[in-house]
């Protein structure tokens, strides 16, 4: 089983990234961490989904540029 700690060095986004800027988002819950299955952006001091705008309502605690592949 992959540990949290694990899962986040695969995520090596640091600070926030570019405004506007499509990524991959980590998040965490009291189940565990888990990638969200669309790209976001950080835009306004707010994690949206790229695709719809709509607010990311989830804890969000890495980020890195998209994985081609």
């Amino acid at each position: 089983m992959v540990t949290r700690d694990q899962r986040l060095a695969e995520f090596d986004g640091q600070g926030t990234p570019p405004p506007d800027e499509p990524v991959e988002v980590l998040c965490e819950d009291k189940s565990g961490t888990y990638l969200l299955p669309f790209v976001c952006v950080y835009a306004a001091g707010q994690w949206r989904n790229a695709a719809t705008g709509d607010l990311v309502e989830a804890q969000v605690i890495g980020w890195r540029l998209p994985r081609i592949g």
